[in-house]
């Protein structure tokens, strides 16, 4: 699971064995901790970021477990500072993450690695440390919709 913050294209990636409403959440959960910690580093007080802290709005896909109805009040309750908004059916063209997975598949593509944790570690360093180039102003065709990054 990946989001890309908007203003500063800086990307954040969990593996997860399946995607389901409890990955869901718990990727939810390492990014609020993420958010949460790069605020009190810029000198913010910890007991002050639900009050007064950022406001992390997820643009997300319509899979299934996005919607369950468990996650989403789970998410209400314990984690106030995320907020939802779901993306028309068929979309793509309007995620910009999509631009993000389609140059990590582009530089993986026809490499072969010796197991999955190394596949892992270099899907890592591409997408949370920034080895990824990505041309923000590519056009791809995803699924028959144009994703255009400006």
């Amino acid at each position: 699971m990946g989001g890309l913050r908007y203003h500063d294209r800086k990307s954040l990636n969990f593996f997860v064995d399946k995607g389901n409403g409890e990955s869901f959440f718990e990727s939810l959960e390492k990014l609020n901790k993420f958010i949460k910690a790069e605020w009190v580093r810029q000198g913010n007080k910890d007991e002050l970021y639900e009050r007064i802290g950022p406001r992390v709005l997820v643009i997300l896909d319509n899979a299934s477990y996005h919607k369950r109805q468990d996650i989403i009040d789970q998410i209400d309750k314990v984690l106030p500072n995320i907020q939802l908004c779901f993306l028309p059916a068929y979309s793509p063209d309007l995620n910009l993450i999509e631009l993000v997975w389609h140059s990590c598949k582009e530089f993986i593509a026809h490499r072969l690695f010796e197991s999955v944790n190394q596949l892992q570690e270099i899907l890592g360093r591409l997408l949370n440390q920034g080895e990824l180039v990505i041309n923000w102003h590519k056009s791809i065709q995803n699924k028959g919709n144009k994703v255009i990054a400006n």
